[in-house]
């Protein structure tokens, strides 16, 4: 049975290992200069979580099957590093680790992405997220993220319902 829960100490090797099986996808998708080996790497995970990022992970019968993180920023909060198991991938974890967060906030909700991740953009459209404009997701991308502008040239953000129906209009 899948069980959601908060991520533990234990869990950290087993997230690391999802995350970057998952983000070899991201190989020759995304571009050159932004790719590096591993994708994540312990001290990076290790300084999300002191920045705030709150993780969760789905787990069947004591094996970690996916992680995903939630950003408190200011007035949104945003979904980092949203990962199944290469070997579990395409059987609803993914949407109820999403759907899961998204019950843990009552403020607009924003993901960014690679903008040639076309499966991680399809994901968040089939679970209620709206592809926001050019103009928009740049504005996002440096208010709530810290990313370099190489990285915001290749990305989009997509935003859900609740962002989509405020003052946040298209």
């Amino acid at each position: 049975m899948l069980v959601i829960r908060a991520i533990e100490p234990r869990d950290l090797d087993d997230a690391l290992s999802i995350i970057n099986d998952a983000a070899r996808a991201y190989r020759g998708v995304i571009p050159e200069d932004r790719w590096h080996e591993p994708y994540m790497s312990a001290h990076e995970l290790s300084q999300e979580i002191a920045n705030g990022v709150a993780f969760w992970v789905a787990e069947d019968e004591g094996r970690v099957l996916g992680v995903m993180g939630l950003q408190d920023k200011d007035d949104v909060t945003l979904i980092r590093h949203a990962y199944v198991a290469t070997n579990t991938q395409r059987a609803g974890i993914g949407s109820r680790l999403l759907h899961h967060v998204l019950e843990m906030t009552d403020k607009p909700v924003l993901v960014g992405t690679w903008a040639d991740a076309l499966w991680a953009i399809d994901f968040y459209r089939r679970n209620g997220f709206t592809v926001v404009s050019k103009g928009h997701k740049d504005w996002l991308l440096r208010t709530y993220w810290s990313i370099p502008d190489r990285q915001i040239e290749t990305s989009v953000v997509l935003a859900d319902a609740r962002w989509m129906a405020g003052r946040h209009t298209e």
